[in-house]
């Protein structure tokens, strides 16, 4: 899709690109999920309640998830912006990264 045409935040699903939309689509709703989860770890963790072992685990596993999302958007040639959808007066989607 020619970059003129492309408006980030925005979901694209042109007849011809529809691969690249759904891919965008479907890593939107993954990169949600994993900003969730990453939540509820920290909050976790914070909270005391898991072993020494657990948060190490938990760190690696979560180490390992944001390699392969980087790894997915670069085969789908996506950028970060490119998964955060706006969803117009109620704002962006996904929170801005730190």
């Amino acid at each position: 899709m020619p970059q003129d045409r492309l408006k980030r935040g925005r979901i694209h699903l042109d007849p011809d690109q529809a691969e690249h939309g759904l891919a965008q689509l479907v890593m939107t709703v993954i990169e949600l999920l994993r900003q969730i989860v990453e939540r509820h770890a920290i909050r976790r963790v914070e909270g005391g309640t898991l072993t020494d072992q657990q948060i190490e685990d938990l760190g690696v596993a979560l180490m390992n998830l944001e390699v392969k999302m980087d790894e997915l958007k670069q085969i789908f040639n996506l950028e970060d912006e490119d998964l955060n959808i706006d969803l117009g007066p109620l704002g962006n989607l996904l929170p801005r990264k730190k």
